[in-house]
């Protein structure tokens, strides 16, 4: 038994998850190139490794001839008959080739095919690694800066951060543990090349589905996500159970489930709302913290005019209009957003037009008792006395400010189409 060489398999199958088959054809290969690079071919070469003990035996076939004219391919019968004393003109004979006996040339490019194969092999393993965590979150260690882009070691690989996946204003330093949402694995001669994202939206959606055990475990599900990396996301969640709040399972006793996700995002803001299959109620919860007046959305235009109290406007609309923009990509509608005094001045307006005409909500497959104006209602609610606060109003920095949000002095209140 080859005992040293068995260790040796042992040793890479472990440390580089090269499975051992690969390995015996990469030791074939290497002594069918050393017998070449010795005897100049080796086309009648053939090796046999015994898998079980790691012995092996390289022989050439020659076939048995009166006079030799090519030593590489033929053997004398006096040669043959020491070999085997049944042998015969024209017969063919396995003659063993001495792997000790090679040239320190062809020893050399023996050793280079095992080690070509090796780091070829070791290139694939991590590219099918790395490959089945596309679209998923690692952890990654920060190392240096590239110019303006940034090398992440994600373990076995390195990744790249380019500069249009950060984030405006965080910076990382050596050595600090980031997270990080791999965009594509590619396959290069040199490698997998990895790119990361921490502008991504799906960032924000694999975290919660890491932390908190409801969506894990599917009775959670986000069904929307609009995100400005660095400032604000909006996140629409419903619970196939009844008994499950989905808001409340998102937030976590005391903020500890969103808390964690925040500062990962080092402060980034989180609106969490529940999905509602009327699109009324769902455009209601994700403008929250503004309360609603009324609302008419147009599933087949994907269009929606709201209308909210004359001090809610800023608020509605956000600043420099990001609550609007967000609450319009996390619905998919544009939403035009008038105060009440702008609605009542304007031309042909009437209450009734922000009510869905019951035969048309029928058909649309919404609810029959829906009655058109919305009464101000908390988007997505849940018990106080567990989780602190309602849930209409804005999570900033993990911490509820109890308050609706800040409107800036002298803000434009004209409408916002988004």
């Amino acid at each position: 038994m080859n005992k040293e060489l068995m260790e040796a398999l042992d040793i890479l199958e472990k440390e580089k998850d090269i499975p051992k088959e690969t390995l015996f054809d990469a030791i074939e290969n290497s002594l069918i190139t050393a017998c070449k690079n010795h005897f100049g071919k080796a086309d009648n070469v053939k090796v046999e490794i015994d898998k079980e003990t790691c012995d092996f035996l390289c022989y050439a076939e020659k076939e048995v001839v009166e006079e030799v004219e090519d030593e590489v391919i033929q053997i004398s019968l006096e040669d043959a008959r020491e070999i085997s004393q049944k042998a015969q003109l024209g017969d063919v004979l396995h003659v063993e080739i001495k792997s000790k006996e090679f040239g320190r040339i062809a020893t050399q490019n023996a050793k280079n095919v095992i080690l070509q194969k090796i780091r070829e092999e070791e290139r694939s393993v991590i590219y099918n690694q790395y490959y089945e965590k596309e679209k998923d979150v690692v952890t990654g260690i920060v190392q240096r800066h590239i110019g303006r882009n940034i090398s992440i070691n994600l373990g076995k690989a390195d990744a790249i951060l380019n500069e249009s996946e950060q984030v405006r204003g965080e910076n990382f330093k050596p050595t600090e543990r980031i997270k990080v949402y791999i965009l594509e694995v590619k396959n290069t001669p040199k490698g997998p090349r990895i790119l990361v994202s921490r502008t991504h939206p799906e960032l924000v959606k694999r975290l919660f589905e890491a932390e908190v055990t409801e969506i894990k475990d599917g009775t959670v599900e986000i069904m929307s996500i609009a995100r400005e990396a660095g400032s604000r996301t909006k996140l629409a969640v419903r619970s196939i159970n009844p008994n499950v709040d989905a808001v409340g399972a998102c937030v976590g006793i005391n903020g500890a489930r969103v808390n964690s996700i925040v500062d990962e995002l080092r402060g980034e803001k989180i609106d969490i709302v529940n999905w509602d299959e009327n699109p009324g109620n769902l455009i209601q919860n994700a403008l929250s913290p503004a309360k609603i007046v009324a609302v008419f959305a147009d599933p087949d235009e994907k269009t929606a005019k709201v209308v909210v109290p004359d001090y809610q406007l800023s608020l509605a609309i956000g600043k420099e209009g990001q609550n609007a923009r967000l609450a319009a990509r996390l619905t998919g509608y544009k939403i035009d957003i008038k105060s009440e005094t702008q609605a009542k001045d304007a031309p042909g307006f009437r209450y009734e037009d922000y009510v869905y005409d019951d035969e048309e909500y029928d058909e649309d497959g919404y609810d029959e008792e829906y009655d058109g104006a919305y009464e101000e209602t908390d988007a997505g609610s849940y018990e106080a006395e567990e989780y602190g606060e309602s849930s209409d109003q804005v999570y900033e920095d993990g911490e509820y400010d109890g308050s609706e949000a800040e409107v800036e002095e002298g803000e434009e209140n004209d409408s916002e189409e988004i």
